[in-house]
């Protein structure tokens, strides 16, 4: 199996989740920006640090299974886990919290 192919069947969970919660609870521009805010942090995060342990040398990926394309020296489908991570907190945040009387 692919890294691509992993990737995506891990983030089906966190879509879910997260479609869910909206349809349910309906969230603010505030939500949206806060969770884009977290999320592009993750990413840029996650992209600086792969690329510092993969030049060191903790690491490395089956060239054949990635899709070829990198940030820095992180493979694309490296994002998933922050993304899925990004997605699915502040997703179950909302479904989970108590909902504000109007």
């Amino acid at each position: 199996m692919s890294y691509a192919a992993l990737a995506g069947l891990f983030l089906l969970v966190p879509l879910a989740v997260l479609v869910l919660a909206v349809v349910r609870r309906r969230p603010g521009r505030r939500w949206w920006l806060t969770t884009a805010v977290t999320l592009a942090g993750l990413l840029v995060l996650t992209v600086v640090f792969d690329t510092v342990m993969i030049a060191t040398d903790l690491f490395r990926f089956a060239e054949d299974d990635l899709l070829g394309i990198r940030l820095g020296l992180a493979p694309l489908e490296d994002l998933a886990w922050p993304l899925a991570a990004g997605l699915l907190l502040p997703a179950l945040w909302l479904l989970l919290t108590p909902q504000e009387e109007e």
